[in-house]
Parts: C-alpha cells; structure tokens; sequence
C-alpha cells in the first residue's frame, strides 16, 4: 500500500484528513501530515518529513500531498522527491485526497494520476437549483 504524507501550512493537512476519515467512515491506514507555520524554518521540518516518509513507506512508495505549489509546504515536498517512490502533487483538495487513498493499492505512477484527475475533476460550479420554499409553497 503506498503511504501518503501530507505537507500543509497550518492545520489544512489534519483537516483534510478529518474530512476524507468523515468521508469514508475511517482512518485510513499509512496517512500522515505535516503542519507548516509562518514561525517554522523549512529546512528543519525537513529531518522530520524524511522520518515520516520512512514511516510510511512499506516498500510501494509514498505520495506527497501538498497545498499551493511554490509555497514553503511544496518546496519541502520537492526536496524529498524520488522518482518512482516519491512522488508530489501540489494543490491538495479534498476530492484529490479521497481519489489517492481509493487508488493506493496500485502503483505509485497510478496513485499520481488518480490524484491530479480527482483534484481537477472535484472543482466544478455548482449548478443553482429551483428553491422550493414549504413554509411559503413558493
């Protein structure tokens, strides 16, 4: 199973992982996040991501996730990049967490895919609707 590991500013990682834990009624095994704050120097989270990754890797690999791309959380993510078995997608979202812990049973290249199409595919407009108003019949 590849892991997944989370580098968010602030509390949006845990969040995230809340949210996907409500979504499919369960914590999901090999997922962690790291927190990024305005106070913390990146370089020196960057022991503390390596530990995490060597955490969840069983040996298929680990996914990062993380927020805005070019912000501290992403550059730390690309400074542990490995190609074919570290992986990064920048841009996290709900939709694309939900999609990489789906699809974590197949490969990482897979995993990857799955997560960019589940983060683009999740933003969409949502269409107005006819309010029917009971109170009123209107």
């Amino acid at each position: 199973m590849i892991g997944i590991l989370i580098i968010t500013h602030g509390t949006l990682g845990e969040s995230l992982i809340h949210c996907a834990c409500h979504v499919l009624s369960k914590r999901p095994a090999r997922l962690k996040q790291l927190g990024v704050t305005a106070q913390d120097d990146p370089l020196l989270l960057l022991p503390q991501a390596r530990a995490l990754i060597k955490e969840l890797d069983d040996g298929h690999g680990v996914l990062i996730l993380s927020d805005m791309y070019g912000g501290s959380p992403s550059n730390i993510a690309a400074k542990l990049l490995i190609p074919g078995r570290v992986e990064g997608v920048a841009g996290v979202n709900l939709p694309m967490l939900v999609r990489a812990l789906t699809y974590r049973d197949r490969s990482l290249q897979t995993i990857v895919a799955k997560a960019v199409s589940g983060g683009c595919e999740g933003v969409v407009r949502i269409p107005s609707l006819a309010v029917h108003n009971a109170a009123t019949g209107s």
